[in-house]
């Protein structure tokens, strides 16, 4: 009588490695779009439009929150209203090389009302770039501004001035005003609508 043997099936690297969802991935390829892929780190939002190619996917173009010190964003790079004007600046350059629209794409990501990935998403979308989404998840006005930056701050430095030294401590020594984030994200969204 033959032995059985249990027949082991070898996946691909990437999902071995947790680092590609192949499901989801077949599903935004069956679009034809191509893809906005956020992808987000501590003090960084990378933006960028895929298209998918079968010798491999193609970058179209990518937009780093550390772009936005190019248009003089003076603030932390990894915060939600960096976020949604790096996702506009990435709209805006998009539609200037005739891209009109394209697929969301979160990838592993876990999906987090609210959070500097659906920023970014808006962003994009406040560009013009057709986006399909739910308005669910997407990240209100007062945190896109960085009004709640600015009232945090303005409370810690009225009732515990040490704390905010420490808490801000890169503004302090910038001499840039926190409070002031609302108003400065206002000017560089001026410039990148421009």
């Amino acid at each position: 009588m033959p032995k059985r043997y249990k027949v082991f099936k070898t996946h691909h690297r990437r999902r071995r490695e947790g680092r590609t969802d192949y499901r989801q991935r077949l599903g935004l390829l069956k679009s034809g779009k191509p893809r906005l892929v956020i992808r987000r780190t501590a003090n960084n939002i990378v933006c960028q439009i895929v298209k998918h190619d079968k010798k491999g996917d193609k970058t179209l173009l990518t937009v780093t929150t550390s772009d936005l010190k190019k248009k003089g964003w003076k603030f932390h790079c990894g915060n939600i209203p960096a976020s949604y004007l790096t996702g506009l600046l990435c709209g805006v350059e998009a539609k200037k090389k005739k891209m009109t629209e394209a697929v969301f794409d979160i990838g592993l990501h876990e999906s987090t009302k609210g959070s500097r990935i659906y920023a970014a998403l808006r962003g994009a979308s406040d560009s013009g770039l057709k986006i399909p989404h739910s308005d669910s998840n997407i990240t209100d006005e007062k945190r896109i501004s960085g009004a709640h930056i600015a009232d945090y701050a303005k409370m810690l430095k009225s009732e515990k001035p040490q704390e905010f030294k420490r808490q801000f401590a890169k503004h302090v020594k910038d001499k840039t005003e926190p409070q002031t984030i609302s108003k400065h994200f206002d000017e560089i969204k001026k410039k990148i609508l421009k």
